[in-house]
């Protein structure tokens, strides 16, 4: 029964989930660009964090402060893969805060509302000539999840992880308080949300760093047959200076020794006699497929790419996951067919996955970022090899700053450069368990003084969460602004405990 499922679960979501899909973007397309040209977010704001703030105050009346709160979106609107099953237990305080509410060209920053997504804000800023200094890939996420959480993308050499480049925050506390916070004002606060999920209060907006962009990204596409070259070129262009920094570096390990390194920088045209691609077409192959056959190559290859494709270059196939849930979905048949409705969101996903489906990632799926220091590489590239033996693999430097108060991630005297390195998929090692090669995993990040993203299963203790993750200035806030009882700590959200 279960092989029929997966066999066909394809099928399913292009018949139900992908029409679906289309007409929810449609609709919040239409809606986003609506409210904001006709000017009514910035208004309509003060309302909707009153009504958030009078919630909190009715918490506290109808159940004396002894149930913790959490916000009413439904788990499965989360891009989490889990369901967070917690909230069921929960006072739920709804949060429908989506809107962009303010464009500062002269600061340079955009200031927007928790649950507007990248899709939404990359398309509003990009005919103005201006992008977020971060934007990750994936169209979906949001701007609360990537702060109370962490976001990155190929610019995080640069700028760091999303909540770096966030200039303020606003967020309601426990008493139903309205605070702000920058490295300015409440600075602690500021230091302490990020990481956090939720554990400080309800985030109501942000004041976010934007950049001048470009019509195109120019790309560099290197190809490497040997795992020391790569990753001794890798290291080489992370580390640079700033100002002489690519805009964006990332790389696709497609087995143990073989890679594809990718530099790019802004572009104002496409010179001629240059190849331009549209990447994201809908008729395109998946990226990484794309990215796949420059391994073909004996040297370097480029290309110009639109600035939106390549800020969602990943979108269209979920990484490679997508070949999991519509395993014809890069056929050429399939993307000029009906290319054209994908991807679905994963949301809808969720919300029709069979028990036996989720039973089945919870088996035999891994999605685990892996936050570890730069000069252990190689190192964690053997391990992970060893323990989990799946290609491909996503790397991503991002820079991680040392700051006047120490949060959850930057416990560091001075700054330092971490990679990413994303696996998405089914490990091919023998006798493959999900729990215990991830407690693996998670111990030998502890012992290299790496992170492990909390959107994904996480099966450590709270003793070596804590021991992961600097609490410190957390529970000294936590105990100052009343939050101990009202919202619960990281560990009690993204714990599987929580989550199952």
């Amino acid at each position: 029964m279960l092989s029929f499922l997966i066999k066909y679960r394809g099928i399913f979501v292009v018949l139900f989930v992908l029409p679906a899909s289309l007409a929810f973007k449609a609709y919040m397309g239409a809606r986003n660009r609506l409210v904001f040209w006709l000017n009514s977010a910035p208004e309509n704001h003060d309302a909707k964090v009153k009504k958030v703030q009078q919630q909190v105050k009715n918490w506290h009346k109808e159940t004396g402060g002894n149930i913790p709160m959490c916000t009413a979106r439904p788990a499965w609107l989360a891009m989490s893969l889990k369901q967070g099953n917690y909230k069921k237990t929960h006072y739920q305080v709804d949060v429908s805060l989506m809107d962009i509410l303010e464009i500062d060209t002269e600061k340079g920053t955009v200031r927007v509302e928790p649950m507007a997504d990248m899709r939404q804000i990359s398309a509003l800023l990009k005919p103005l000539g201006w992008s977020l200094a971060v934007v990750p890939e994936l169209d979906a996420l949001t701007v609360g999840g990537l702060i109370n959480g962490f976001g990155i993308e190929s610019s995080s050499h640069k700028y760091g992880l999303f909540q770096h480049i966030c200039t303020s925050l606003e967020i309601v506390t426990a008493d139903g308080e309205l605070v702000k916070c920058s490295p300015e004002e409440n600075s602690e606060l500021y230091y302490a949300i990020p990481w956090s999920y939720g554990a400080l209060g309800f985030l109501v907006s942000a004041e976010i760093k934007i950049v001048p962009s470009k019509d195109y990204v120019h790309l560099t596409y290197i190809p490497f047959k040997n795992k020391q070259d790569f990753i001794a070129r890798f290291s080489e262009e992370s580390l640079k200076p700033f100002d002489e920094a690519y805009d964006f570096i990332e790389a696709l390990m497609y087995s143990e020794q073989e890679c594809v390194l990718m530099l790019g920088n802004f572009a104002e045209t496409v010179p001629a006699g240059k190849t331009k691609n549209a990447l994201n077409n809908f008729y395109k192959p998946w990226f990484y497929e794309h990215v796949r056959n420059f391994l073909k190559q004996d040297q370097a290859q480029e290309e110009y790419i639109p600035l939106r494709h390549y800020y969602h270059r990943h979108t269209r196939s979920f990484f490679w996951e997508m070949e999991q849930i519509i395993p014809f979905g890069n056929s050429p048949w399939f993307r000029y067919l009906l290319g054209w409705m994908s991807p679905p969101e994963v949301s809808l996903i969720k919300l029709t996955e069979t028990q036996a489906i989720h039973e089945l990632y919870d088996t035999h799926h891994m999605d685990q970022d892996l936050l570890l220091p730069l000069s252990t590489l190689d190192k964690s590239l053997s391990f992970f090899h060893q323990e989990v033996n799946f290609y491909p693999l996503w790397l991503c430097p991002m820079r991680v700053f040392a700051t006047p108060v120490r949060g959850m991630v930057n416990p560091l005297e001075n700054e330092q450069m971490f990679v990413d390195v994303g696996i998405y998929g089914e490990p091919t090692v023998e006798n493959f368990v999900a729990k215990d090669t991830v407690r693996k995993l998670e111990a030998f990040m502890r012992e290299i003084g790496g992170f492990q993203a909390l959107y994904a299963d996480t099966y450590q203790t709270r003793e070596e969460l804590r021991d992961m993750f600097d609490h410190t200035l957390l529970d000294k806030l936590r105990a100052q602004t009343g939050a101990l009882k009202a919202f619960p700590e990281p560990f009690d959200k993204v714990s599987r405990a929580a989550r199952t």
